[in-house]
């Protein structure tokens, strides 16, 4: 047996750890982040906008992925782990607090706040990994700088800080990969020790982050009918909404968490890490990303059902779904999960749906929405194979009569 798959049989020994309550709590106050960043958005629906949100959460999410690794290899067992995680969380709500004005006046206060966040995870996970976190704290702490410096300056300089943390985050797991660390007298790469987690907390800890995540597309219709009359009218806006987050739960939870916990259990070590990296990180940002950009698009439209929408809230609306699948089907192409082509047509099909919202109202768009993912959904139970594939293996269709 190999040095990697040692440690892995260890840990899938101890598979069905659940997420603790302290992990769930940590994901509610990041969770504060995408709220703040969905306020931003559907204060401002540009595509300028929608840029500077994309570069605060793929900046924050990092850390947050990083953070579902620890908790899993480092769980929090003891005071003396809680304690420090606490601490992350006051880094994360820091964070959230400035985002509003963090291109203006707030930005050295966040930037401070996630130095915090980063420097809790280092010192954390040094537990397990002793001087080598340094393989990846280094990156992480000059990262956290950029983003700090950013707060200093404005303008081009200050995205191109904030890009320059996003560089040094994607080169962190590539260095990472090149050092390597002993395990039962074999040289193996820090990522292959961090790879060694345990697929089921790690699927429920991001599982449990995209339904609270949805709680945010619901909180933004209560927002968005604001002090209406309840009618009839607005009672069937309000229901095509739910419906449509609804439709977008069923997306990953009915099929694709359990699927995706299976090809992790096929790899282990490095093969592993950079599975999980591509799938819930790379592929997680946009679905995430979609719901922020969906529940931005549910504020400015539920309270204006009969009327036709302005070009930005309508792009919102079709825009959040359609982001949200395109990252599934990565998702999915990642981890092996067939069918592909019901979720990327339904995808395209989602932003025909747009001049309906523009030309006729925003309740037309809503239920042409729920229609297009009731109809993919359909179509997929329908022509799916039965039996979902791992990494390195393909679907089997069903048998014919």
């Amino acid at each position: 047996m190999s040095a990697v798959d040692g440690p892995a049989r260890a840990t899938e020994s101890a598979v069905g750890r659940r997420v603790s309550t302290l992990e769930l709590f940590f994901d509610l106050v990041f969770v504060f982040t995408i709220t703040q960043l969905t306020v931003l958005l559907s204060h401002d629906l540009s595509f300028a906008q929608a840029g500077r949100v994309l570069l605060i959460f793929a900046v924050l999410f990092w850390m947050y992925g990083a953070y579902a690794y620890l908790t899993n290899q480092v769980p929090p067992e003891t005071n003396a782990r809680r304690i420090p995680l606490m601490l992350g969380m006051c880094g994360f709500l820091t964070c959230a607090l400035a985002i509003p004005r963090v291109f203006t006046t707030d930005g050295v206060a966040f930037g401070l706040g996630y130095l915090l966040v980063t420097v809790v995870h280092s010192a954390l996970y040094a537990l397990l990994h002793g001087r080598h976190v340094l393989s990846f704290a280094l990156t992480n702490v000059l990262a956290a700088l950029c983003v700090t410096a950013a707060g200093t300056v404005s303008g081009r300089a200050a995205e191109a800080l904030w890009l320059a943390a996003l560089v040094l985050q994607a080169i962190t797991p590539i260095l990472s990969s090149r050092i390597t660390t002993d395990v039962d007298g074999e040289r193996v790469p820090v990522t292959g020790r961090v790879g060694e987690l345990d697929p089921a907390h790690f699927v429920e800890r991001h599982g449990l982050l995209l339904i609270v995540a949805f709680g945010e597309s619901v909180i933004a219709i209560g927002v968005g009918s604001g002090d209406l009359e309840l009618d009839w009218g607005l009672f069937g806006g309000v229901a095509l909404a739910l419906a449509l987050t609804t439709a977008l739960w069923w997306t990953y939870f009915i099929r694709d968490e359990e699927a995706a916990e299976q090809a992790l259990r096929v790899v282990s070590g490095l093969a592993r890490f950079r599975v999980t990296m591509l799938a819930y990180y790379y592929s997680f940002v946009p679905m995430l990303l979609g719901v922020a950009v969906l529940a931005a698009g549910v504020k400015k439209s539920v309270g204006h059902l009969p009327d036709h929408l302005p070009t930005a809230p309508a792009i919102a609306l079709a825009g959040g779904v359609a982001l949200f699948l395109a990252g599934n089907v990565a998702f999915r192409a990642v981890l092996h999960i067939p069918p592909l082509r019901f979720r990327a047509t339904g995808a395209a099909a989602t932003l025909a749906t747009i001049p309906l919202g523009t030309h006729l109202s925003s309740l037309a768009e809503l239920f042409a929405l729920v229609l297009v993912l009731i109809a993919m959904l359909l179509a997929e139970a329908r022509w799916a194979p039965c039996v979902p594939a791992v990494p390195g293996r393909r679907a089997r269709r069903p048998a014919r009569p």
